[in-house]
């Protein structure tokens, strides 16, 4: 799931944008004012996409930009009310990727997202998982939290048992199927064992284990992953 952060102060386009982009499979994570979204862009941050308003309270979105393209290449969408050639012109001299003027047609706007979010799917699908607001890497087997924070390292079986689950969201996946591409013909670990796992992930992940909401078990087949 591509994470997607929105820099928009009018709450009626905040509802809307998050609204489709969560109904398109995108994480969306949402500020209204400059000032607590520099906070963000000041450290280390991980976004697929970053969509910016030009007026905002207190930091204006060209101010963001500049800040961002300091040290980051994260695509980078203006919306705005300022729709002349110069200002587009000023906002993609900052280095951000596109520029669109309100009002806006959503079709649009969806459209400018897909095609500056276009090759990074496979890429995400590869390297890294979200699963809730946590994110896990596979070639660096570290958890972090929305802040960008370390909160968990897993071990090389863990983070193969997790690509499994990525690979196969939303479909059961039985415990035959774990054992042989996790472990291999030549080990025979019992059912017990991929249990062991699957609570540790529910621990880990979910708000409530008793209850999941990403990792389920499917009586007498196996289990269920959704991020």
């Amino acid at each position: 799931m591509l994470r997607v952060c929105l820099v928009e102060d009018e709450q009626s386009l905040i509802e809307l944008i998050t609204l489709n982009l969560e109904m398109e499979g995108y994480h969306v994570q949402c500020f209204s004012d400059g000032q607590t979204a520099m906070k963000v862009f000041e450290n280390p941050f991980h976004f697929d996409l970053i969509i910016l308003d030009v007026m905002l309270p207190h930091v204006n979105g060209f101010d963001l930009c500049r800040e961002i393209r300091k040290h980051d290449s994260t695509p980078i969408l203006f919306l705005s009310a300022k729709g002349t050639t110069a200002d587009r012109v000023a906002g993609l001299k900052l280095g951000a990727n596109d520029y669109l003027a309100k009002p806006f047609d959503l079709e649009e706007l969806l459209l400018k997202i897909q095609i500056l979010t276009q090759g990074l799917i496979s890429t995400e699908l590869q390297k890294s998982m979200n699963i809730g607001k946590l994110t896990v890497d596979f070639t660096t087997f570290n958890v972090t939290n929305d802040k960008g924070q370390k909160i968990h390292e897993f071990s090389k079986r863990e983070i193969q048992l997790l690509e499994l689950f990525h690979e196969k969201e939303g479909k059961v996946v039985s415990r035959d199927e774990i054992l042989d591409r996790v472990w291999g013909a030549d080990q025979f670990p019992t059912s017990r064992t991929i249990d062991n796992y699957i609570l540790a992930f529910r621990k880990l992940f979910e708000v409530d284990a008793k209850h999941p909401k990403h990792f389920f078990s499917i009586r007498g087949v196996g289990y269920k992953f959704l991020s």
